[in-house]
């Protein structure tokens, strides 16, 4: 089984900036959709930005204030929040795929971590 980890959530001010970071067991991420998806409050999940190999892609709601990226030397993906909103308070959870599926959809995703927190305070 693939052992998905994520670190970098805590408590930041409106506009603010954090780093999440993701890593998994083996070398899964050179070969697999990675992405994030974030549970707010009340809310069901939700995509927030994936990646497949060269392929970014960020949803409307982050999309010029997330990024997400790759360290392959450290078989990290992370995701750069900047311009934090209170809105953005959520769990945020990554996730990696299997064979094939589109980046952005949720059954693409086989294993899920345990999720870091991030709460945005205004």
């Amino acid at each position: 089984q693939v052992q998905v980890a994520e670190s970098g959530g805590g408590l930041v001010q409106a506009g603010g900036s954090l780093r999440l970071s993701c890593t998994a067991s083996g070398r899964i991420f050179d070969h697999y959709a990675v992405g994030w998806f974030r549970h707010g409050p009340g809310k069901e999940r939700a995509f927030v930005a994936g990646l497949r190999g060269t392929t970014t892609i960020h949803s409307d709601s982050v999309r010029g204030r997330f990024t997400i990226s790759r360290d392959y030397a450290k078989n990290t993906v992370y995701l750069q929040m900047n311009n934090l909103k209170t809105e953005d308070t959520a769990l945020y959870v990554c996730a990696v795929g299997g064979d094939g599926g589109f980046i952005e959809t949720l059954t693409t995703y086989k294993s899920w971590g345990q999720g870091t927190q991030v709460t945005v305070s205004s």
